[in-house]
């Protein structure tokens, strides 16, 4: 019996597969060639006896530098004037490290603060009410 099974590989809505394998394979998507963005591949499967199967992955491809951006996030309602930061990061190697610049500045979370405020406001609290001399003799 004669294996015709059949594995085509389409990106997007493009009429013309990128790729046609014989089951099993294991291949390599090279996304540097893919723009940046949301992307598709559809995966169309042939039985022996011709029946297709159909399965669609949505993806997305950022090979691009990453992009921060404080100040401003997606839905917010804005007036007057607000300050905006804007950073991005590039994955290529350099010989150097540029340290100005590097990290996108933010604030400290509100939970850091509960916590430190906690911890202060305790250890006040202990100090005052269990502070006795008597019980601190020194052994020399």
């Amino acid at each position: 019996m004669k294996d015709n099974r059949k594995i085509r590989v389409f990106l997007d809505e493009d009429p013309v597969p990128f790729a046609e394998f014989s089951p099993p394979v294991k291949f390599v998507l090279d996304t540097t060639k893919i723009p940046d963005g949301q992307h598709q591949l559809r995966i169309v499967a042939q039985s022996t006896i011709g029946k297709e199967g159909v399965k669609t992955v949505p993806f997305e491809v950022r090979n691009g530098p990453s992009i921060a951006v404080v100040g401003l996030k997606e839905g917010d309602i804005v007036t007057d004037q607000i300050p905006v930061t804007i950073n991005s990061y590039g994955s290529e190697r350099n010989d150097f490290f540029l340290i100005r610049g590097s990290e996108t500045p933010k604030g400290i979370p509100v939970w850091v603060w509960a916590t430190l405020i906690s911890f202060v406001g305790f250890a006040l609290f202990y100090i005052t009410m269990y502070w006795n001399p008597d019980n601190y003799q020194s052994f020399f």
